[in-house]
């Protein structure tokens, strides 16, 4: 498996880097080429469901993101591959310094293909100035579930965000048409206000495109916790939750994840063991 890395000088804030492409072997999904600069890995392929699937774990050694560092991932999964990515823990995005933080990531599915972002949670911690920029684009027929739950603030370690700004896009696209376009900017008063997050402190997102999710299994989702809440747009199904329990927030999409994954992969949800340690 070919595996490049770039050895120029770190500076003081970091630029990380990490191209993941996919093939497909007979019956198998091989991770073929890993290319990552800075502090940015993915350690091996995984395949706790069998040969179809392959799990990888992207790793960020420092822990924590600080100002000015930016974290750039890119997964290219061609036809008739299936990928599933998480993370080994909570990603930390820790105060400014005057600089903002970023992470872009694009993700590229082909004809039949699947791919599954489900990091763990993330805690932007006070006075953070982040940008999360996240890019989808779908070839007819590929599947996609991603997720996502930030943290404002250590809400048990009463903790709280009372400074900063965490802006957001998500862009979905089938065949280069869109059909999903989502973006914002989190500040301390839109946590607060009635339009925002009400004084809550956890939001949590799926979203899931492939195919509908039919009026039964929407039920489901609903039933998995009372604080989710439900959305389907023709490919684009939703799930919301907004809380103050970040433990809550993980469980209740990882329910809804294990309703709809045998809907839309035709195979039973199967959390990566990473998930319990």
């Amino acid at each position: 498996m070919p595996d490049c890395t770039f050895t120029d000088p770190i500076p003081a804030s970091w630029l990380a880097t990490l191209r993941l492409g996919f093939a497909r072997d007979g019956g198998c999904t091989r991770l073929v080429r890993r290319e990552h600069r800075g502090p940015l890995r993915v350690q091996k392929a995984l395949y706790p469901e069998g040969p179809a699937t392959c799990h990888v774990i992207v790793v960020h050694p420092p822990g924590g993101i600080v100002g000015g560092d930016r974290l750039d991932i890119a997964l290219d999964v061609p036809a008739g591959c299936h990928v599933l990515a998480t993370s080994p823990g909570a990603a930390k995005w820790y105060r400014a310094n005057g600089r903002t933080s970023r992470q872009d990531v694009h993700l590229t599915a082909g004809p039949g293909a699947a791919i599954e972002w489900l990091p763990q949670e993330t805690i932007i911690y006070d006075d953070a100035d982040v940008m999360l920029a996240h890019e989808v684009d779908l070839a007819p027929g590929a599947v996609y579930i991603g997720s996502e739950v930030l943290c404002f603030g250590r809400h048990a370690s009463g903790e709280r965000f009372t400074r900063g700004r965490v802006g957001q896009r998500t862009r979905i696209r089938i065949d280069g048409r869109p059909v999903w376009w989502e973006q914002g900017a989190a500040t301390p008063a839109l946590l607060a206000s009635p339009l925002g997050m009400h004084g809550h402190s956890v939001c949590a997102t799926l979203v899931a495109v492939g195919k509908p999710i039919p009026a039964g299994l929407q039920r489901a989702v609903r039933d998995v916790d009372p604080g989710l809440a439900v959305s389907q747009v023709k490919h684009v199904f939703v799930a919301r939750f907004l809380g103050d329990d970040s433990e809550r927030a993980r469980a209740a999409l990882t329910g809804a994840w294990a309703v709809l994954r045998p809907h839309l992969l035709d195979r039973p949800a199967a959390p990566p063991r990473i998930w319990n340690t």
